[in-house]
Parts: C-alpha cells; structure tokens; sequence
C-alpha cells in the first residue's frame, strides 16, 4: 500500500516512529500554545489582526487539529487524514501569514510552517509505517474479514453425497 526504500524494514519503522514523534511534539507544543498560552480567544484575536480570513473559525481549528492531529500523528492513527488535515492548515498559514521574501523563521518568514507541511504530507502520503494504530487495526480488519469470508465460504458449500465425490475418479 505505501511505497518502499532500500533501507531495511526494521530500519524504515524506527525512522518513520521517530518522524512521527517530532512532527507530533512539535504540532503539540504549537496548539498547546495556542490553547492555553495565547488561548484560543487571543489565538482568534491575533488571527483577526493578522488578516486570516474568518479568524473565529480558523483559530480554533488551528489550535485543535495541531493538539489533536499532533498526537494522532505520534500513534500513528487517521495519518492520511490528519497529515492533510495539518499541511491544509500549515499551507493556509504559509500563504496568509509566513510568506515572505525571507524564509527564516525570526523574521516572519516561511522555513519552519513549509518543513512541517511538507512532513505532514510525506506522511499522509507514505503512511505511518509499521508500528503504529493505523496498521494494527488494518491487520485487525483484514483478519476479519478473513475469517468472514471462510465462515460464509463453509456455510455455503454444496454438500456432496460420496458417489458424487467419486464419480469423478
């Protein structure tokens, strides 16, 4: 489903883990800022006087899809919709806010909102790897649905008397 590199497996999970960490503290720490540091009425008020377009929506989802989309990615839970869900709202912060002509970040600019778009979407795309949510419970589902399929398989079998079963031979 995801596509491979030419680093081991057991090698490619870790990194994935350990990339999925950051990303998630660091979305974390920014909506935990938001929602409790600034709080989300001053968050709301920073957008307005930022010129972000309907501050009273755009503030809250920003501050709660980085808290929550922040520890969902470090499960590795939803990640195809969280990272797009996060690199939506990064993007919509890079072109309102963080665009412009400097990239660094202590001037305003646009280095450190385009790096972690550009990581909620490697992972949106890529998928969170082995050891997380999203894998167990696909392995959880497909089992089932394994075990579905050979149940309805034996219930509908065609009984064969054993002259039937050996008028073949």
């Amino acid at each position: 489903m995801y596509a491979t590199t030419g680093f081991p497996t057991f090698a490619r999970d870790i990194i994935t883990v350990i990339a999925r960490i950051a990303l998630g503290v660091i979305f974390i720490a920014h909506g935990w800022q938001k929602f409790n540091e600034w709080t989300v009425a001053g968050t709301t008020q920073s957008f307005a006087q930022m010129g972000v377009p309907l501050p009273d929506i755009a503030a809250p989802f920003a501050t709660f899809v980085e808290l929550i989309g922040g520890a969902l990615l470090i499960l590795g839970a939803l990640t195809p919709i969280v990272g797009i869900l996060l690199a939506a709202n990064l993007i919509g912060a890079l072109v309102l806010v963080h665009l412009v002509p400097v990239p660094f970040v202590d001037q305003g600019g646009w280095e450190l909102v385009a790096a972690l778009a550009a990581g909620a979407l490697l992972l949106a795309a890529m998928g969170p790897g082995r050891l997380s949510v999203d894998r167990f419970l696909l392995k959880r589902k497909k089992g089932s649905k394994a075990k579905e399929s050979t149940a309805r398989g034996k219930r509908n079998a065609v009984p064969q008397s054993s002259a039937t079963a050996n008028s073949a031979d």
